[in-house]
């Protein structure tokens, strides 16, 4: 990560459409075994109570099977990708945010970013719904909708 987590989360919320209320976390977990301790990184987003996206809860094969990494810790290496992917979204101008294709967004986080953001003004929400599947980023439009 090229600048601390709470810096990067300043600069989401600030493309974050006014009223609504969508938290972007993220913390470690410290988990002792009799290996040893390491550090398991967590991503959540929630739209008021409701979580709508956790990494690495939602990838761990139960909802999507094809996207379950192999190996015993593979969600540490994803860590400075997810953040490096919000960075890159953060950075996309807002003339092409709404047409960009993310290429190394592999947890469906950038369609939620999108759908949250006041680039994307409320009267082209209802085509950016119909350009996604994603039911996260559905249920943010539709908040913002209301």
């Amino acid at each position: 990560m090229s600048k601390p987590w709470s810096k990067l989360q300043k600069e989401y919320y600030l493309l974050v459409a006014d009223g609504l209320k969508i938290q972007l976390q993220c913390r470690a977990y410290r988990m002792a075994s009799n290996y040893g301790d390491t550090n398991i990184p967590r991503y959540w987003l929630t739209l008021g109570k409701e979580v709508l996206w956790d990494y690495p809860g939602d990838f761990m094969g139960r909802e999507n099977p094809e996207r379950a990494p192999t190996g015993a810790f593979p969600y540490i290496m994803d860590v400075s990708d997810i953040s490096s992917l919000l960075r890159e979204y953060i950075d996309t101008p807002k003339d092409a945010v709404f047409n960009r294709v993310f290429e190394h967004d592999h947890w469906g986080l950038t369609d939620i970013l999108k759908a949250s953001d006041k680039r994307i003004g409320r009267r082209r929400l209802p085509l950016l719904k119909e350009k996604l599947s994603n039911p996260a980023a559905i249920r943010v439009i539709e908040a913002r909708l209301t």
